[in-house]
Parts: structure tokens; C-alpha cells; sequence
């Protein structure tokens, strides 16, 4: 059918009543520069209505009237991040703030001083907000870093967010990073006309937009004062020649203000130390003042070209760090001490508070980290304390108020025995944690071990969360990881919540984990201090599980980057009976691996001395699996591009890796040709 014909007068009316509507309410909303009352901007988006109302043919989604044009959704879709979100490593001093400098100078192999740029740190929801040609097309939320939730049709309801790009010479692909917030005065309006109303209240601005962003029902969103301030660009594609991005971050944020994109007002470009610290101190100054709360300041390595030479650590950038503002206190008493343990057997005592409300939370609860700390501070039962939350996050006893402690206090003891199972407690000399030493026996160690056995980075099995597992092992079905591989889908599907479709999707996914590799395996036995570095540097260096299991402690030792103690918990797992016991029934059970070549063979593998860099969405397998395929014939996986990389496997939605290994003239290739690599003998 062919698209209704629209008016030539009424297309151009309909124009200028949006060109108007949107630059009044960036004015409004982004500049917080307004020209016309509210009255004026009323009767301009009346006028608009009546205008697409007689003519819908008008109507299209970037329209100032369809803000609040989607109609509710049953759940929130996934939004796998094509550039994971990272967050920050945090700084809490001078001296850290000192180090952080310090670290990135000797990094770069800078003598002088290093330009940064600074910005207060929105205490809000991170979201992900993608426009295709100008045109917002998709927005997520942060999640876990890798995959968020999908609110698109809720930001669209944001008045600071555009929904089309304004000026010109944006790329045909642009995803910025950002903040939702609700702005102080919003957030207590909000309050008072929720109370007055009967209403749920939130506790803290923070809350409050995290909460509205994510209704099923973007009417209820759009009724909340939320605002977004953006950050950061992620993913970019089809820059305009014409307009090549800027080389550095604070003319990046000029070039999103250009746009229409909201950015911080507070943004200031300072030099090395002295500038970041008076940056800090000057926001701090006017931290009570601003319309929005903050938790601290952001400072950033200026330069884009210094931020790629930094790279990452872990999940968080080298070139940046939060610098966090002193915690909120607040008075409380100490009702009881409580040990819990851990996944490691780690025995941690846990201060039960009379509830207080500190830093915009209620707290009840405060770890106090290990025994050498609860003397140190010596908190004892009935004490009134200090309560901070460090960082603005974890809650911690800051000190006891000795002047108001009762006279028949006493204090608290390591126990002997384990609370959860009665074995034995021990103390390693030297060593500021004390341990169960019923290890997988200890109900409480068996929890934690088999949701770290089933976690996406080990066995990967789906549907096996923390609900499920505790009925596992309360009802006696599990006492070890080996016992997952002997349970039917008829046991599965006896538990609470469990129906036919859900038991059978899980025993699948049992079933599917028996096949793994070598340091999947190694981290998912859930040794000490073995995280998946170790684990991929133990599999590397012996390449064979019997030689790991026999291994002295000397030769552990030898595996590059593992020290003494690392070396002595990694040859006592494998020492311990009961641990072996565990490891060869999971054997039993029918884990395998592919076989690794012997060490002395690996420098002739098909992809020894290659590099490679993994980037977008693969047809048929994950990046992860591409990788260990990738290392199991030698080659490494870098998580950037250099001079020095031989291959890019790019996939769908490759994002600017793809950029960068197109303008280093670095060879690009597909799933296909990865594998037809990966076969071959030598290299094409």
C-alpha cells in the first residue's frame, strides 16, 4: 500500500513546530537556559499534536510527541554490549591518587606532566545509548559490564535525550556511555507527592532512577524528573571523513554538546597530580551546592592515543581512576557478632546492627573483614559504633565509642569450631584469615563451591544459580561438583520451582558442561587463589592434568608469575585425599578436554609467535571458545590491536578494533578463515 501523501504546507509546519520543540527543550533541559515559559512550549506541542492528529502520515518516531508513544512491555530484552562497559578501579587518598599518576607516567615513559580530564561522578544507573544515522535507535543499561538490559523504549521518555542527533557530521553509528540521574530537587518533589499519595518512597536519588528506568511501562518513566549526562563514546562507525573524531576526550565532549548530547558542565583539563587533587578539593567545595548528588570525581588520561599505549587491567582502564569522596557516618549498636563462611572456608565475623540509615541506605549488616580486624578495632557486643559506607558502597564499622561501652562487654573469640559444621578451625601462621577445615564436607563451603563450579567463566552451567543450589544441597542431593553429573532430570524436577521444561533445560546444560578445556576445569575446582590467569598459566606450563597432579611444590613454582604461597595451595589441593576423591569423580563423570601437545612441542604449533585480537559477534561459537582454540595451538589473544598483531577475527558488529586493524593494514579475517588457520600446518 502506498504511504499516505502528506501536505507540502503541513510537512513544513509540522518542521518547524519539532526544529522549535527541540530547541527549546534543549534549552530547558540540557543547557538549563530556558527562553519562553512553560506555557509557550505547552501550547507549541498542542499545536504539534493537533497537526500529526489531522495529518498521521506526520507521525514518525523521532517526533517530540511520541516521547511517551510505546506502550507497555512484558519484560526486559538482553542487549549484549559490543564494547564491553568496564567500570573503575576507585581511589579513596592523595596517596592513591599519587600512585595512580605515577603508574601511568612510568607507563608511558612520560618524565613531565600528564594532561588529564576531570568530571564529578554521577551517582546514578549506567546506560548505553546507541544513534544510527543520527536517529536514537537502542538503549541498555549497564548490567554485568558484557549484557544489559534493553530500555530503549524508557530513555526515549528522557527530555535530555535526544532523539535525534542535532548539528551535523555525527558518524553513521555512534553508542555513547552515561549516567540517568534524579536531580536532588526532582527526586524530593517526587517523594512528597508519592507520600502524600500513599505511595512507595525512595530512599535515595540513586534508587529512584534506577527504579523508574526500569518500569515495563514507559508512562510511569516519563512521569519521573529523570535527566542522562554522557560520559564516554563506545562503539563508533562511518565517520564522516569530512569531520574525523577528536583526538582527545574533553573535545570529544565538546563534539557530543555539539550534537545535542548532554555532558557535564563541571569538566575541567588539568596537568599531573597538583591538578587532579585541586580539582577534587574544589568539587568537593561545591559538592553540597550542585542540583545532582555526587560520590566522587572521575579523572581521565587526556590524550585517546595515551588511553590505547595504557590499556586495561582485569575489567577496569589503566588510564582512568574514581576518586572517591570521604563516606557518610552515622551512629548504631552492635547487637551481635556472627561468623559466616566462605567458599574457601574463610571464617569472617559479620557485625548485627540496629538498623541506621547512612550514606542514602539501611544498614543492618557490616563484615568485619577477619579476626586480626576485630581486635584491632575491638567491636564487641553492645558496643555503639561508627558506621561508614566506604566508597559510598560497603558498609564498615569505622570505631567504637568506647565513652558509651557497657561495663559487662567482653570480648569477641576466634571460634574453635567451624559454625556451619563443627570442624575444626585453623589459623595459618602468618596469615590474617581463619579457615574451616571441613572443606567440601562444610555445607556452607559446598554452596559456595558449586556456584563457583557452575559460574559462566568455569563450567558454565546455565540455569544452576544460587536458589537451585542451596536446594541441592540442603536436600542432600549434592554433597560435591562430581554429584551434579549423577543427577537425573527427575530429581531436578522435584525441587521448589521446578517444572518438566526447566529441569530437563538444566540437566542439558549438565550434561553439556562435561565438555570444557584444561583451565576452565583447573579454576572451576575453586584452588585458592587460582583465578582464570593462574588457571590458564598451570594448564599452559604442565599440559596435562596428571602432571599438575604430580608436581612438587618446586615445580609449581616454576609456572611464570606464581609465587610461594600460590605454589604451596596448589600442591596441597592436589595432595588432599578427599580433593582427589572429588577430581576423579568428576573424571568419572565424564569431563574432558582436548589434549594440549607436550610443552617442549608447543613452539611448533600451527599459530606459535601469532597474535590475535577477537572482535564482534562470531557465526557459530563465542569468543571465548574462539580463544582457547586460538591458545590451545599456541597463538595468543591480545584484547587490542597493534602493529604487532597478525590476525583480527572480526565478526558481526565489529566496532573500532575493526577500525584500527583496517588503518594498520593488520589482515582481517572471518570465523571461516579462522578456523581454515587453525588447521592448517602453516599459517596462510
Amino acid at each position: 500500500m502506498a504511504a499516505a501523501k502528506v501536505p507540502p504546507e503541513l510537512a513544513r509546519r509540522a518542521a518547524e513546530l519539532r526544529a522549535a520543540l527541540e530547541h527549546h527543550n534543549h534549552l530547558y533541559h540540557v543547557l538549563d537556559a530556558p527562553e519562553i515559559p512553560d506555557a509557550e512550549f505547552d501550547r507549541l506541542m498542542q499545536a504539534l499534536r493537533a497537526l500529526e492528529a489531522e495529518c498521521p502520515a506526520l507521525v514518525d518516531a523521532t517526533s517530540p510527541t511520541q516521547r511517551v508513544g510505546a506502550a507497555p512491555v512484558k519484560a526486559f530484552g538482553e542487549v549484549r554490549h559490543r564494547l564491553p562497559m568496564l567500570s573503575l578501579d576507585n581511589a579513596f587518598s592523595t596517596e592513591e591518587v599519587t600512585a595512580f599518576d605515577r603508574r601511568v607516567r612510568e607507563r608511558l615513559g612520560e618524565e613531565g606532566e600528564v594532561t588529564y580530564n576531570c568530571e564529578p561522578k554521577m551517582d546514578g544507573l549506567a546506560i548505553s545509548v546507541s544513534y544510527v544515522e543520527g536517529v536514537l535507535q537502542q538503549a541498555a543499561t549497564r548490567g554485568d559490564g558484557t549484557t544489559g538490559e534493553d530500555v530503549t523504549h524508557n530513555v526515549r521518555t528522557i527530555p535530555s535525550a535526544p532523539l535525534r542527533l542535532r548539528g551535523q557530521g555525527w558518524p553513521a553509528l555512534l553508542e555513547v556511555r552515561g549516567e540517568v540521574f534524579m536531580p536532588v530537587a526532582g527526586f524530593e518533589d517526587f517523594n512528597l507527592r508519592a507520600a502524600a499519595a500513599g505511595e512507595k518512597t525512595f530512599v535515595n536519588p540513586r534508587n529512584a532512577a534506577a527504579g523508574s528506568l526500569r518500569q515495563l511501562d514507559p508512562r510511569i518513566t516519563a512521569s519521573r524528573p529523570l535527566q542522562v549526562v554522557f560520559y564516554a563514546v563506545g562503539v563508533v562507525e562511518g565517520v564522516d571523513p569530512a569531520s574525523p573524531l577528536p583526538a582527545r576526550h574533553h573535545e570529544m565532549m565538546d563534539r557530543l554538546a555539539d550534537w545535542g548530547l548532554p555532558v557535564s558542565a563541571q569538566r575541567s583539563v588539568v596537568e599531573g597530580v597538583e591538578g587532579l587533587i585541586g580539582y577534587y578539593e574544589a568539587m568537593g567545595r561545591k559538592r553540597p551546592d550542585l542540583a545532582f548528588q555526587i560520590d566522587g570525581v572521575v579523572y581521565k588520561v587526556d590524550e585517546f592515543a595515551l588511553q590505547e599505549r595504557l590499556g586495561f587491567v582485569s575489567r577496569a582502564p589503566r588510564w582512568a581512576v574514581a576518586h572517591k569522596f570521604p563516606a557518610e557516618e552515622a551512629l548504631t549498636i552492635v547487637r551481635d557478632v556472627e561468623w559466616q563462611v566462605g567458599r574457601t572456608g574463610a571464617i569472617t565475623p559479620v557485625a548485627r546492627l540496629e538498623p541506621v540509615f547512612v550514606g542514602g541506605v539501611t544498614v543492618s549488616n557490616a563484615t568485619l573483614h577477619n579476626i586480626d580486624e576485630l581486635r584491632r578495632k575491638d567491636v564487641r557486643v553492645g558496643d555503639t559504633v561508627v558506621m561508614r559506607r566506604a566508597g559510598d558502597v560497603i558498609p564498615e564499622v569505622a570505631r567504637v565509642v568506647l565513652e558509651r561501652r557497657p561495663e559487662d562487654t567482653a570480648e569477641v573469640l576466634l571460634p574453635t569450631a567451624c559454625p556451619v559444621c563443627a570442624s575444626p578451625v585453623a589459623r595459618d601462621e602468618g596469615e590474617a584469615i581463619a579457615r574451616c577445615t571441613g572443606g567440601l564436607y562444610c555445607a556452607a563451603q559446598r554452596k559456595e563451591a558449586l556456584k563457583h563450579f557452575a559460574s559462566r567463566r568455569a563450567m558454565d552451567i546455565q540455569g544452576l544459580g544460587t536458589e537451585i543450589v542451596e536446594q541441592l544441597v540442603d536436600t542432600g542431593l549434592v554433597r560435591t561438583p562430581a554429584d551434579l553429573y549423577r543427577l537425573a532430570a527427575e530429581q531436578i524436577q522435584g525441587l521448589e520451582r521446578m517444572g518438566e521444561k526447566s529441569a530437563t533445560k538444566l540437566h542439558q546444560s549438565i550434561a553439556d558442561s562435561r565438555s570444557t578445556t584444561l583451565p576452565r576445569f583447573l579454576f572451576a575446582l575453586g584452588i585458592r587463589n587460582v583465578g582464570e590467569a593462574t588457571a590458564l598459566q598451570l594448564a599452559e606450563h604442565f599440559r596435562a592434568l596428571p602432571a599438575l597432579r604430580d608436581a612438587t611444590e618446586a615445580q609449581v613454582q616454576e609456572v611464570p608469575d606464581i609465587g610461594p604461597v600460590i605454589a604451596r595451595q596448589v600442591h596441597e589441593f592436589f595432595r588432599s585425599s578427599h580433593n582427589m576423591e572429588v577430581v576423579d569423580a568428576l573424571l568419572e563423570g565424564g569431563i574432558h578436554w582436548p589434549a594440549l601437545p607436550p610443552r617442549e612441542a608447543k613452539a611448533s604449533l600451527p599459530l606459535a609467535g601469532k597474535t590475535f585480537v577477537l572482535t564482534g559477534t562470531l557465526p557459530t561459537m563465542t569468543r571465548e571458545e574462539a580463544g582457547e582454540m586460538i591458545r590451545s595451538l599456541g597463538g595468543k589473544v591480545s584484547g587490542s590491536v597493534s602493529k604487532k598483531t597478525d590476525y583480527v577475527v572480526a565478526g558481526a558488529d565489529a566496532g573500532s578494533k575493526l577500525t584500527k586493524a583496517e588503518e594498520l593494514g593488520v589482515k582481517v579475517i572471518g570465523e571461516e578463515e579462522l578456523k581454515a588457520v587453525c588447521v592448517s600446518v602453516t599459517p596462510p
